[in-house]
């Protein structure tokens, strides 16, 4: 199971700032205006050989126009639901203001870890006024400075010293491990009870209903797989509460644990902003995708003619992956819902297909000599041999060649895309790796 780190505290203490610090990237563009791409909160982070997922809440929960206040509260809640490990930011330069205190009276009824964060404590002399954090009573502070980056790596390794141990539950790795995933109310457990053939997931017409990351094991129609859905039912009360936000936080942990993800989008409304932040995710991770247009027994026009301009809309703003089933179904009718399980099946073969080194080699190599790559300030670039990587979770190609650094994307993509035309890996991504012979 993936642990999830959560990144809390009122605003411009440098949340951002230390979620680029410890993912190691520049993602978070800080200063942002609200509510643009969502990914942009998510990173992975590994040290010492453990993995665990980053999140900064700051930047999901939208700044509608009301207080602060109240925002802040529903990212902690968010948080304290969701996350492993809490890390609660304050500012050493400017002590504790009466938002910290309030964030603080939240997390120490929680019952999940929180580590007190002191930023931009930038320089030796600021970290004597960490003491007064004593007072929010959380436990230690712990000084970092995520401008300049010092003592991030001991903040690392506390993280990581207080993830909780793996006790996952019992998978046999062999079985196929399928995610359904989606935007509130695209279907998903309506087709996870058609798949079933009883309602165990309590479906109702209020929009986030389900709760909890469960791996369902499902033998039927010859198939053997795992179902790994978020689901089980929300308390009453937070029906309210940003729906998108969490339906995305909990499609973060259904897309870890999985090899294929089934992405339903809503036959009725389209492609929204965030199918696209679901979909985005499900790259990062390279998992297998089928995608299944659901509630088709609602769209009055069905001719070939809206299937293909469907298909195509679909294809063109999830390029340049492209190579993907597209399944048009309806959960409800549980028409052609055995076809959704035929795809995935497929694609998690698709997965593991290895391709030999010699007909590798004896199909694309004259193929690149009919299209080699750009020559380089008059340098050519050979490619000599290619072979599969050893099983990974991606299938992954080595082009072995003179230059490699002088090879770019375009290409790249232009090989992934021959790979595809003669082997079948629809629905998995592909590595290409240039490497020096």
């Amino acid at each position: 199971m993936g642990n999830i780190v959560a990144i809390v505290g009122r605003p411009n203490v440098g949340k951002s700032t230390l979620f680029n610090r410890l993912t190691g990237t520049r993602q978070a563009i800080v200063n942002e205006e609200a509510g643009t791409t969502r990914d942009r909160q998510y990173g992975k982070v590994e040290w010492t050989g453990k993995e665990f997922s980053l999140i900064d809440t700051g930047g999901w929960v939208v700044n509608s126009d009301d207080v602060f206040e109240e925002e802040i509260n529903k990212q902690v809640k968010v948080a304290i639901e969701e996350a492993d490990v809490i890390l609660f930011v304050v500012d050493v330069q400017n002590g504790i203001t009466d938002l910290d205190q309030e964030v603080a009276d939240i997390l120490r009824r929680c019952k999940r870890p929180v580590i007190v964060v002191a930023n931009k404590a930038d320089n030796y002399g600021l970290h004597i006024g960490s003491a007064e954090f004593y007072a929010l009573g959380l436990g230690d502070p712990f000084c970092v400075s995520a401008i300049n980056g010092s003592y991030s790596g001991d903040l690392l390794d506390k993280i990581v010293a207080t993830l909780p141990t793996e006790n996952a539950e019992i998978v046999e790795e062999e079985l196929p491990r399928l995610a359904v995933i989606g935007r509130p109310n695209a279907g998903k457990s309506s087709l996870i009870n058609a798949f079933i053939g009883e309602d165990r997931h309590i479906v109702t017409d209020i929009a986030g209903t389900t709760r909890d990351s469960i791996y369902t094991k499902y033998n039927k129609f010859g198939f053997n797989f795992y179902l790994v859905d978020t689901a089980g039912i929300r308390k009453k009360g937070k029906v309210t509460e940003d729906l998108e936000y969490y339906s995305v936080i909990r499609s973060i942990r259904a897309i870890e644990n999985s090899d294929v993800c089934i992405l339903m989008i809503d036959a009725t409304r389209g492609i929204e902003s965030q199918d696209m932040n679901i979909f985005s995710l499900v790259q990062k991770n390279k998992k297998g995708l089928v995608v299944c247009v659901n509630k088709w027994d609602l769209v009055e026009e069905k001719s070939q003619r809206a299937i293909d301009a469907y298909i195509t809309a679909i294809r063109g703003r999830l390029a340049p992956f492209t190579d993907f089933p597209i399944l048009f179904i309806s959960a409800l009718t549980k028409q052609r819902i055995l076809k959704v399980l035929e795809a995935a099946k497929k694609v998690y073969d698709n997965r593991s297909r290895r391709v030999p080194t010699g007909k590798l080699n004896e199909v694309m190599l004259p193929i690149i000599e009919n299209t080699p790559p750009p020559a380089w300030k008059g340098k050519y670039i050979k490619i000599k041999y290619i072979t599969q990587l050893p099983a990974g979770q991606v299938p992954s190609f080595a082009f072995f060649c003179n230059l490699p650094q002088w090879i770019k994307d375009p290409y790249k993509r232009f090989l992934e895309n021959k790979i595809r035309e003669n082997w079948d890996f629809t629905g998995t991504p592909i590595n290409i790796f240039i490497r020096e012979k």
